[in-house]
Order: C-alpha cells, then sequence, then structure tokens
C-alpha cells in the first residue's frame, strides 16, 4: 500500500477455494486493507474448477470485496471463471441480502451472452442460469399453473429484466389441463365445454408422447380436427382459420452452385406456391416461405439442436425473428431437420403475428 497500490486482487487461480472460506480470508483482508487506506479496492477473481466460482465471488461480495472479476457465461480457460450474469442477478435478486449495487445494465444481458457465444462458436448449455434456453422455461405442469395463476410463484426473476420478450410454458407430457387450456384460450378457443376439453387433452397426450414437445401450431391442427369431426363452428376458429398458414410440402435441394427450395404452404382454402433460390439451403426455403407469407420479417438467430439420440433422433430448430419493432421466438421439432425449420418460421407467424390479429 504504501508503494501506491490502489487495488489489491486476490485470484482463486486454480478453483480450490469454497465459499466459507474464501469469504472469511476476504472479510480478514478487507479489515485490514481499509484501516491501512479505505479508498484502495480489493478485488478477486475466481476460478471455476470445482464449480463453485460464482459462489466464491458472491461470498467476496457479501465480506466486503469491491471489485469483482467476471466473464459472460462463465467462459474461461479450463472450466471457466465467475459467470457475471449469475453474480450480477443474484445481487439484484437479493438486494437486501448482499446490500450493494453494480451499474450492469441487466437488459442487455440475453443479446451479450449470444454474441458472445456467436463469436466464440460455444453453444450456452440448455440449463444454464440465466442465459441458457430453459432457463426461463415451464414444462412440470404444476409449475406452469402456479405460474399462470401467480407469476412470483415460481419466477423470482422476470425475463424481461435480462432482455427477453417473456417467460415460456413448454407444453409436454407433463402439462396440466391449465396450461394447456391457457394456450388454447390464445388461438382462440375460448367456448370449449369440459367434455369437448377432454377429448382434445387426450389427442393432445398422444402426441406429446410421440413429440415431446408439442406447439401452437400442433395444439392448433388438433382442435381443428376435432371440430371438422364433430362439424361445430366457431367464428374465432373460422377467423384463425381463413389467417392460419400450414405446410403441405416442400422439396430443398442443397449445392455449393445453386441452393433452392419449393414450398407449398395453404391458408384458410387457399394453396400458395413458392420457389425461390438462396445463399444456402435455409436461406432458399425461408425466402419461398416468407414470398408468401409476404410480411417484412427479419431473422436474427437459427439453432439446430438434437433432443434425442439414434438414426430416428428428433432435431430441434429454434430461431428468433423481428417484426415490426417487436421480437418473437418460434420452436419446432421434427427427424428432418429442414422440415423442422420450416414450421419453426410458420410457428412463429401462426403464434405471434397472426395470433395478434384474433379479435379481443
Amino acid at each position: 500500500m504504501k508503494a501506491g497500490a490502489t487495488i489489491i486482487n486476490v485470484p482463486d487461480t486454480v478453483g480450490y477455494a469454497v465459499p466459507e472460506e474464501f469469504g472469511e480470508l476476504i472479510f480478514k483482508l478487507n479489515d485490514r486493507l481499509k484501516n491501512l487506506n479505505d479508498k484502495a479496492l480489493l478485488s478477486v477473481h475466481c476460478h471455476n474448477d470445482l464449480g463453485m466460482a460464482t459462489s466464491n465471488t458472491r461470498a467476496a461480495i457479501k465480506n466486503g470485496a469491491d471489485k469483482v472479476e467476471c466473464t459472460i457465461n462463465g467462459i474461461g480457460e479450463r472450466a471457466g471463471n465467475a459467470a457475471l450474469e449469475e453474480v450480477v442477478m443474484a445481487l439484484n435478486t437479493r438486494q437486501a441480502f448482499y446490500n450493494v449495487h453494480s451499474n450492469i445494465n441487466t437488459k442487455e444481458i440475453m443479446n451479450t451472452s449470444k454474441l458472445v457465444s456467436s463469436l466464440m462458436g460455444l453453444d450456452v448449455q440448455v440449463n444454464k442460469a440465466i442465459t441458457g434456453d430453459n432457463a426461463f422455461a415451464h414444462s412440470s405442469g404444476i409449475h406452469q399453473d402456479g405460474v399462470l395463476k401467480s407469476r412470483d410463484a415460481y419466477k423470482i426473476i422476470s425475463p424481461t429484466e435480462v432482455g427477453l420478450t417473456d417467460m415460456e410454458l413448454v407444453l409436454t407430457a407433463r402439462s396440466g389441463r391449465h396450461a394447456v387450456k391457457n394456450a388454447l384460450g390464445k388461438l382462440g378457443f375460448n367456448q370449449l365445454t369440459d367434455p369437448q376439453f377432454e377429448d382434445i387433452i387426450t389427442h393432445f397426450l398422444e402426441l406429446a408422447d410421440v413429440k415431446k414437445e408439442v406447439y401452437n401450431h400442433d395444439l392448433y391442427v388438433i382442435t381443428e380436427n376435432y371440430y371438422s369431426k364433430h362439424d361445430m363452428n366457431n367464428q374465432d376458429i373460422k377467423y384463425y382459420s381463413d389467417n392460419f398458414y400450414e405446410l403441405i410440402d416442400l422439396q430443398v435441394i442443397s449445392n455449393p452452385i445453386f441452393p433452392s427450395a419449393s414450398v407449398k404452404i395453404k391458408k384458410g382454402n387457399q394453396i400458395f406456391k413458392s420457389s425461390t433460390v438462396g445463399s444456402g439451403p435455409i436461406d432458399a426455403l425461408y425466402s419461398s416461405i416468407k414470398e408468401i407469407i409476404d410480411l417484412d420479417i427479419k431473422l436474427l438467430e437459427y439453432k439446430i439442436s438434437r433432443v434425442s439420440r439414434g438414426k430416428e433422433a428428433l432435431g430441434k430448430v429454434k430461431l428468433q425473428v423481428d417484426y415490426k419493432g417487436e421480437k418473437y421466438i418460434a420452436k419446432a421439432t421434427d427427424t428432418d431437420v429442414i422440415k423442422a425449420s420450416a414450421l419453426a418460421y410458420i410457428n412463429v407467424v401462426n403464434s405471434n403475428i397472426v395470433g395478434n390479429l384474433l379479435p379481443v
């Protein structure tokens, strides 16, 4: 300190520390340091070799650390460093406990995470805290029911705090009736009697056992088939059906010279066809769909992942688009990832754009 040091950094370079011991060490160092120079800053740098980098960092903050060194998505050598997003959101969510403040703009966390992931080519694990795909998704029936009744029940952080649009209810075989009924209501099916709903949910569960995840498009088709089978009329379904896009067929040719795609799409009683070329097979596919749908949709993110094993493995496509300044996310699964790509694009149109056309 006499030599003019303004910051003293305490690194746990090999990730050996545990929160209790590290917190005690920082408390003692902070006490001695501030007695010598109360303007000097105490800093920590924690590695994650034992999975405790974030916990050690938070213990250090609780015990007087003024500065902490973190990385987005917890990237770093070996097992990585303390994850900035986890540290910051813990400080925000448990502010009364930590009694400290940072000037981090939390609404940019998700965008920054995606940017770092894209530039480094390192995917974020789906169940990672804060920035993982499933961090704000609910598939358990009791969780979905609780979230729909009161968000505070199972949602300690609002997705909007980190730059997302909203929480996601993933419809699976584990979903409860409340979540399915809520999804049907958003599609305009608000007049179902209890026996009708029970019939529809039976078909929903059959499909969920096969597909694992059921999307709005699937739910719409199940319900539309039920209405047709029982010769039922409904003004909302008629309105929605006239604006609803359904993939009938597609063909995609991938080669380095002339990637092209042809699609056949149904809207109401009309059938549309389009063929386009693109810089790649997916670009050609989306250009063909966009030519039919004719909406100013900008693709922001496109991601393929595997959700099962073996030669019949399901591929999941997730994409994010921009429409009139609003961001929308959609997913689809299929053993054919090209088909899943088309379904995801159509899902985002049906769920978030056409769905908004429904009369209130």
